[in-house]
C-alpha cells in the first residue's frame, strides 16, 4: 500500500461521529444538524430536465476536456460574473466537483523529486481535502494562520522565506471555508508578487462565491489577476462547482480556470486519471451556469435565514454575519475555556443539534495553536424555521449555564 496514506487524518465528520459516540441525545427534542455543509434547497426543476432530456449521451464516452459547448458555457459565465474574457480552448476544463479537481491539481503541480520535500501552503482553519491532497503529492502541509481580528484575514507575512521558497502550491479559499471571509484585493496583490518571487502555483477554491451578504458580490482570484494586470493568469488556477450556487451537489459538477499552461498539463493528467464529465452532466452544467435567475432566488434565502439566526445568536456567542458561503464561524463562551468538543457533544446530548468543532477544522503547529479550537462551525443549510429552531436551542442552552451542570 502506499505509505503516505498512513499520513491521513480522519474526516472532521469521521471525528465528530466518534465524539458523539455513546451520546443519547434528548428525545424531547427533533434532530437539527447544522454539521454538515451539505445545500438542502430544492434543485431546480429546469436543471433536472436538462439532466433528464441528454440521457442518449450515454451511449457514448465523454471526451476529457469537454465540448466546446460546455467549455463556452463556463467562459460566457466567467464573462458576466467578473468581466473577464478568457479562452473557451485553453484556459477551462470541466471537473467533477471542485472536491476532485482540487485534490488532482496537486498531483499534477507537485513535483515530489525535490529535496529538501516541496511544501504546500494551506490557510488554518481549512477544507481537509488540501492537506490530503498535499501529503498524497509528497508534500509537506505548511498551515497559516486565519486572524479572527482581521475579519479570519491568512496572515501570509507570518510565513518565512525558507518556507516559501520551498513552496510549490498555496490553497486560498475565498470566501472562506468555515470563516466566510473574502480575501480583498490587496492581499491577492501579495500573494501574486510572491508567486512571482518564488514560482509557486496558487489554487482558488471559489465555491462558495455566489452565497453572499454584503451589497458587493465576492472577488475572484481571476478578478483581481485582471485588476492587476495580469490577463495572462499566470500561475492562477480558480477552481469553482455548481453544489452550493445551484443545490446540485449530487451533480459532481464544476470547472477550473486561468493559466492556460497549467490547463494543458492538468488535461493530460487527467486524461490517464480517468475523471471525464458524463454527457448528461455536462447538459445540466451547460443549463445551470446558463442560468442567474435560480442563483438570486438561492441568495435571498440564504440571507433571509442569516438575518433571522444571527442576531439570535450574538448575544450568547462571539458571530457575526460573515461576507459569503452559509456557515457561521462562532466562538463558545469562555465558562467553556476553548472546549469545542465538550460544548458540541453537550449541544447534541442536551437539545439534539449537532454543530462542528471547530478545532476538527485546523492544526496545531509549530508557529501557532489551532485558531478553530474554541469556535464552531455552522452550517445554515435546511430550511429558515428549523435553522431558527436551532439558534433559538443554542441560546437556552448557553443561557443555562450548561457547562455547569455537566
Amino acid at each position: 500500500m502506499n505509505p503516505l496514506l498512513s499520513k491521513l487524518q480522519p474526516y472532521p465528520f469521521e471525528r465528530l461521529r466518534l465524539l458523539f459516540e455513546g451520546v443519547k441525545p434528548n428525545a424531547d427534542y427533533a434532530p437539527v444538524s447544522l454539521g454538515i455543509g451539505e445545500p438542502k434547497h430544492a434543485t431546480p426543476e429546469f436543471i433536472k430536465e436538462a439532466l433528464a432530456a441528454s440521457m442518449s449521451t450515454l451511449a457514448a464516452y465523454p471526451a476529457t476536456a469537454g465540448n466546446l459547448k460546455l467549455r463556452t458555457a463556463f467562459t460566457d459565465w466567467l464573462k458576466r460574473r467578473y468581466a473577464l474574457q478568457l479562452d473557451p480552448a485553453a484556459q477551462v476544463l470541466p471537473v467533477n466537483g471542485s472536491r476532485e479537481a482540487l485534490f488532482s491539481l496537486a498531483q499534477t503541480v507537485v513535483d515530489a523529486s525535490k529535496s529538501p520535500a516541496p511544501v504546500v501552503v494551506s490557510p488554518n482553519p481549512f477544507y481537509q481535502i488540501y492537506e490530503g491532497a498535499a501529503l498524497l503529492a509528497g508534500a509537506e502541509p505548511y498551515y497559516v494562520p486565519s486572524v479572527a481580528s482581521r475579519n479570519f484575514a491568512v496572515d501570509w507575512d507570518s510565513v518565512p522565506n525558507s518556507v516559501w521558497e520551498r513552496t510549490q502550491l498555496v490553497f486560498v479559499c475565498s470566501p472562506g471555508n468555515p470563516t466566510g471571509a473574502v480575501m480583498p484585493l490587496d492581499e491577492w496583490k501579495k500573494l501574486f508578487a510572491l508567486s512571482d518571487r518564488f514560482g509557486f502555483v496558487i489554487a482558488a477554491d471559489e465555491c462558495y462565491s455566489e452565497i453572499y451578504f454584503r451589497d458587493e458580490p465576492p472577488l475572484s482570484g481571476l478578478e483581481a489577476a485582471a485588476k492587476l494586470g495580469r490577463r495572462d493568469f499566470r500561475n492562477l488556477i480558480a477552481l469553482t462547482s455548481l453544489s452550493k450556487r445551484s443545490n446540485v451537489p449530487g451533480l459532481r459538477s464544476g470547472f477550473v480556470a486561468g493559466d492556460a499552461a497549467i490547463i494543458k498539463s492538468f488535461l493530460l493528467y487527467r486524461t490517464y486519471h480517468g475523471s471525464a464529465m458524463s454527457g448528461t452532466v455536462a447538459a445540466a452544467s451547460i443549463a445551470a451556469w446558463g442560468d442567474e435567475a435560480h442563483v438570486v432566488e438561492n441568495r435571498a434565502k440564504y440571507r433571509a435565514k442569516f438575518d433571522a439566526v444571527t442576531p439570535l445568536l450574538e448575544p450568547v456567542l462571539d458571530v457575526r454575519l460573515p461576507d459569503a458561503s452559509f456557515y457561521l464561524w462562532a466562538g463558545v463562551p469562555e465558562v467553556w475555556a476553548g472546549d469545542d468538543e465538550s460544548f458540541a457533544r453537550e449541544l447534541y446530548a442536551q437539545y439534539n443539534v449537532t454543530v462542528l468543532p471547530g478545532s476538527y477544522l485546523a492544526r496545531d503547529t509549530a508557529h501557532s495553536p489551532n485558531p478553530g479550537r474554541g469556535r464552531i462551525r455552522m452550517a445554515l443549510v435546511a430550511e429558515t424555521a428549523e435553522c431558527v429552531e436551532a439558534a433559538e436551542r443554542i441560546v437556552r442552552f448557553v443561557q443555562s449555564g450548561a457547562k455547569g451542570e455537566r
